[in-house]
């Protein structure tokens, strides 16, 4: 199992709490042995809760290019028709996908194309199955344009997700593969997926828990007549 290097200050920290930890239980009268002994077991319960979270599998990700794999790993919660005005400048299909602490958190491209970083938003903590969250919430948004339709993604920040990262170059243009890695969400949290609407047929089903880079959740539709 693979995990991601930005769990290193997560474990130092894992350790101060269990030393934290088995100070307060000597304060408290519990033998030096017990303190010592439920210390540890707290730094190693949360090491290994941070090693759980920071995860990050390999994936196999479907080799036929008119496939739209999901972006994160998590709940497909929502799909609504809506008016991107600001990038995509249509209307468009919106598809939500509702990470729990438990879901793995490293984002992967749905199509393959050319991403461009387009900056991040500072806004509200509302929680993401609120309606308002996709446009009033701290995020980060991603332009994908690829062969038969364009991505345009956002992570989203909510209560409890603390960072949203992407990983590749933001200062310039970069090409990437369907199934790349390029970003994480920290701690539970939101991405939506907007795609010209015409240009994909819907394959996934809203509540289905899906595989970021695995899980086939459209398909784009023409792809050989655009």
């Amino acid at each position: 199992m693979k995990f991601r290097p930005e769990v290193k200050p997560f474990l130092f920290a894992s350790a101060a709490f269990g030393a934290v930890m088995c100070l307060l239980f000597l304060l408290f009268g519990v033998s030096g042995g017990t303190s010592l002994f439920l210390g540890l077991l707290l730094a190693n319960i949360s090491a290994g809760y941070m090693l759980f979270f920071f995860r990050d599998p390999d994936r196999a990700t479907p080799s036929d290019p008119g496939l739209v794999v999901a972006a994160a790993s998590g709940k497909l919660a929502k799909i609504a028709e809506v008016y991107e005005g600001e990038y995509l400048k249509t209307d468009t299909v919106r598809i939500s996908i509702f990470l729990s602490l438990l879901d793995v958190h490293v984002n992967r491209f749905p199509i393959g194309g050319s991403s461009t970083f387009l900056g991040y938003f500072p806004g509200k903590r509302l929680f993401t199955f609120d309606e308002k969250s996709s446009d009033v919430n701290q995020h980060n948004t991603i332009l994908v344009k690829g062969e038969g339709t364009s991505c345009l993604i956002t992570q989203i920040v909510g209560p409890v997700c603390r960072r949203v990262v992407y990983w590749l170059r933001p200062d310039k243009t970069v090409s990437v593969r369907r199934g790349q890695r390029f970003g994480m969400m920290k701690f539970g949290s939101r991405l939506d997926m907007y795609f010209p609407k015409g240009d994909i047929e819907i394959l996934a089903q809203i509540g289905e828990q899906v595989t970021a880079g695995q899980t086939v959740i459209a398909r784009i539709v023409n792809r050989e007549n655009r």
